[in-house]
């Protein structure tokens, strides 16, 4: 077996056993393609199974090496393509008997993520009112509207948003079921202004059938985050938002918000829907005063 068929073994396993999402699979099919071609490079033919199995540490912190030097590639995505392999790897062992060796004491590059960046209050809930009028329809605008809405009230991604179906849309006083990474659902309460949203433009649509995409583009399709992503960028411009203002910055906000306003940490991993606890601590960030505030008033010897 070749490495490139092995390649597509994996992402074939992935797709089905591990429900990893297009962009994943995406991601790491293009890792594996680019360690494959380094190997093939280096030793003069493409690798086959035995080729990656007598691997050694040394041989992947030499491809690291090559894409830091002569790529350019930063540490996210070092760290990234080094996850891939240890996958791959692993999955080799697993399903054809391949000792990993190549894994030894292996250390990937050390990133730290990016501090989020939040909208304030108003500009979340400014963005959420007015994202429609730099539409053309109002159908359009309506569209916009709900969606933004249903983003900042529900702390969702936009992919989970758009992955939504008619039979699917929130109501208030119902829970949301919203299906996340790796295929795990969840349940979020809706508030009335994000019901009252979506309700307005599902209304401008006629009679969908439940099986419809809740937001649909202009020919009828299911919108594109391309499209979403453009009306935002449109609307910050004129409305003097910062750069910062996107679609996923609506998400950090909601976190942020709740936690600002005496939120529970644990409650807000599980209606992001984080996996764990450290994560929801980089989405959100806490306000100073507010954690002073909260300390003088509970710890015993505050006074």
């Amino acid at each position: 077996m070749t490495g490139l068929e092995a390649r597509q073994r994996w992402l074939d396993w992935l797709a089905r056993e591990r429900r990893a999402s297009p962009h994943t699979l995406a991601a790491y099919g293009a890792d594996l393609a680019d360690f494959l071609g380094f190997l093939t490079r280096h030793q003069g033919a493409e690798p086959d199974l035995g080729a990656i199995a007598a691997l050694r540490p040394a041989d992947i912190r030499a491809f690291l090496a090559e894409r830091a030097t002569r790529d350019k590639v930063g540490n996210a995505t070092r760290a990234r393509q080094l996850a891939a392999l240890r996958g791959f790897l692993r999955f080799l062992a697993r399903h054809h008997g391949i000792e990993p060796l190549a894994l030894a004491g292996l250390r990937g590059p050390r990133v730290v993520p990016p501090a989020p960046r939040p909208l304030t209050a108003e500009q979340a809930r400014e963005v959420a009112g007015s994202v429609g009028s730099v539409e053309h329809t109002p159908l359009q605008a309506a569209r916009d509207t709900a969606l933004f809405t249903l983003l900042y009230g529900c702390g969702l991604r936009i992919s989970e948003a758009l992955g939504l179906d008619i039979r699917d849309a929130p109501r208030a006083g119902q829970g949301l079921k919203v299906r996340g990474k790796g295929n795990k659902e969840r349940i979020v309460p809706v508030l009335p202004a994000v019901a009252q949203a979506v309700a307005a433009y599902v209304a401008l649509r006629g009679n969908p059938p439940p099986e419809a995409p809740l937001f649909t583009g202009a020919r009828g399709g299911r919108l594109d985050p391309a499209v979403a992503q453009k009306a935002l960028r449109d609307y910050r411009r004129l409305a003097g938002l910062p750069e910062n203002a996107t679609p996923h910055a609506l998400r950090h906000s909601f976190a942020t918000h709740l936690l600002g306003a005496g939120g529970d940490l644990r409650s807000i991993q599980e209606l992001l829907g984080h996996a764990s606890l450290s994560t929801t601590q980089r989405y959100t960030t806490v306000d100073a005063v507010r954690l002073l505030e909260t300390w003088q008033k509970a710890h015993p010897r505050a006074e």
